[in-house]
């Protein structure tokens, strides 16, 4: 008893010394690891929840669980991580597999059953903890490119006792990376309309100079006021291509540190408002992301540390200062980048005034409602970030609600009043987006209620009702009528809807339901025979395909198998 407590106390001190275990998790991949994206990463409306695995441009691969436990969540769905798998373990964290091809053999049957018994492809079941039990490098799955998976990869996330995802290389996970963190950018910003850089008062580009050591120089500014700066960077590992994210950036004004952001852990809950911390116009009109290394209103994100003044630097006339970007990677690879500030207080050039008295205003902090013509548009309280002016205007069918350059924290409501349309032709009538070289409608999310079409998005620009009477297409791939497939293990089809998308889809055989996997970056179903539900020398196979306003399409052919 004595030699357990003595070794369990050991233990205790030990896993004490360092927050996270060092030994605990293996990589789910028998390959080396290589990343095509790291933790933290800026995407277009998230942050990276955990580390994209290369996978050799395959798919296939084992799998394995990290560790020992018990599959506490299995979900398989057309978009996201497709089919991905959760397992929690004895020391409270959870891992999680995405972009899976198909699953080991006994969950496999597990949740094919699921499928069966729900008549869906897309699923999402909790076993409780006796039911799945997994053991140490045991293959769970095999590796794939389902879901929202650019190319073939393994999608790989640890999670703590609240489900918050932290960085899995904190685990004692090794990748190669030699390189310090690139920066293609920087720029400064006035906090207010006293502010001036470079006798501006808006976001001024600034001129980079890199420097021989691998760090960089910026051209000696002229500011004054409260400024923030904003920077374009990313990392590099070793073996692979990609521009990948940074680990951490610390900031520091006169030699004193003014903020630090560090992308150790982000809360499922706050991943949404990367919107706020990049400079969102900038990524709508150029394509790139601007970190802000300040802190503006309505920003919850807890990824700041040590914010002195929300990390805005105050800059007095006829002075001089220094401002550094500390840039680092996962690994303590860092560049520098040093910003010298001559205080000036200068007349401002201003651009010329917008009337906006032919715009909108709709408040951050309360609900607005605009109306004109058939449409109303409505944003509820805390939408926006910041109090906006709007283009807003009607003409006939279309709402024009000027660019997509102004961050949504939610959606907003676009409301058309469709009396004016016949009863018969409304069930037709969806609310499309209109963009792209070529103007194109693209659906929006709609629903209808009574007279009321209601469209939900996060996106300024332009809106107009739209008509779908089209039904979806359906192509048989391999296979046609009255065709003998004994040896075929797969059967295929093409579904495609040109204007608002798939909704749904039901296949049977001989009346019964049957499995069929959907692709939608291809526009396949796939039934696979091996699953053993149709065992009848002839069947007749039926398929219904539906689109988002209600248009069905119906195919129906004769196969024989023995």
């Amino acid at each position: 008893m004595k030699q357990f407590l003595l070794l369990f106390l050991i233990s205790f001190t030990m896993f004490g010394q360092s927050e996270y275990p060092q030994d605990y998790f293996r990589h789910p991949l028998d390959i080396p690891l290589v990343l095509s994206g790291t933790f933290g990463e800026l995407r277009s409306t998230h942050f990276h929840g955990g580390l994209d695995i290369k996978t050799q441009q395959r798919q296939g691969l084992k799998v394995y669980a990290a560790a020992e436990g018990y599959i506490s969540r299995i979900k398989i769905s057309h978009f996201g991580y497709g089919k991905a798998i959760y397992i929690t373990h004895p020391n409270g964290y959870t891992t999680v597999y995405g972009h899976l091809q198909k699953f080991s053999k006994r969950l496999e049957d597990y949740i094919k059953q699921c499928q069966y018994d729900r008549e869906s492809f897309e699923v999402e079941v909790f076993p409780h903890s006796e039911e799945l039990l997994i053991e140490p490098d045991e293959v769970i799955a095999f590796s794939g490119n389902t879901g929202s998976s650019g190319g073939p990869h393994v999608h790989f996330e640890i999670r703590d006792n609240q489900e918050r995802p932290l960085n899995p290389l904190l685990f004692g996970m090794e990748v190669k990376d030699s390189k310090p963190p690139h920066v293609s950018g920087v720029f400064a910003y006035p906090k207010d309309e006293n502010a001036t850089i470079n006798g501006k008062n808006k976001r001024v580009p600034l001129r980079l100079i890199p420097q021989k050591t691998g760090d960089y120089a910026v051209e000696t500014i002229e500011a004054y006021g409260n400024v923030g700066f904003g920077v374009i960077s990313f990392d590099k590992l070793d073996y692979a291509p990609n521009n990948n994210g940074v680990s951490n950036i610390q900031t520091f004004f006169n030699g004193n540190k003014s903020l630090e952001i560090d992308f150790k852990r982000i809360s499922f809950d706050e991943t949404k408002h990367i919107k706020r911390m990049v400079d969102y116009e900038y990524f709508k009109s150029n394509k790139a992301k601007i970190q802000k290394l300040f802190i503006e209103t309505n920003n919850p994100l807890s990824i700041y540390k040590d914010a002195y003044d929300n990390g805005y630097v105050h800059i007095k006339d006829s002075t001089s200062s220094v401002y550094k970007m500390r840039i680092r990677d996962f690994h303590g690879n860092e560049s520098w980048v040093v910003v010298p500030i001559n205080g000036k207080l200068e007349t401002i050039e201003r651009d010329s005034i917008l009337d906006l008295s032919k715009k909108s205003f709709v408040s951050s902090n309360k609900a607005t409602k605009l109306t004109a013509g058939n449409y109303t548009v409505d944003f509820y309280q805390n939408t926006l970030y910041d109090d906006s002016y709007i283009d807003f205007k009607v003409s006939s069918d279309t709402v024009f609600l000027g660019d997509d350059t102004i961050a949504m924290q939610k959606n907003f409501y676009i409301n058309y009043d469709l009396s004016n349309y016949k009863a018969e032709h409304q069930d037709k009538l969806y609310i499309a987006r209109y963009y792209g070289n070529y103007w194109k409608p693209y659906y929006v999310s709609t629903s209808r209620k009574a007279n009321v079409l209601t469209a939900k998005t996060k996106s300024l620009g332009t809106f107009a009702l739209a008509t779908d009477n089209e039904p979806p297409k359906i192509t048989p791939t391999n296979f046609h009528d009255k065709k003998w497939i004994s040896n075929y293990r797969y059967l295929k089809l093409k579904i495609e809807d040109e204007l608002t998308g798939i909704s749904k889809y039901r296949a049977t055989v001989n009346g019964k339901w049957i499995l069929m996997e959907y692709d939608y970056k291809t526009n396949t179903l796939v039934h696979d025979f091996n699953d053993n539900v149709v065992k009848d020398t002839k069947n007749e196979f039926k398929l219904i395909v539906t689109d988002n306003v209600g248009n069905s399409s119906t195919f129906e052919a004769t196969f024989f198998r023995k």
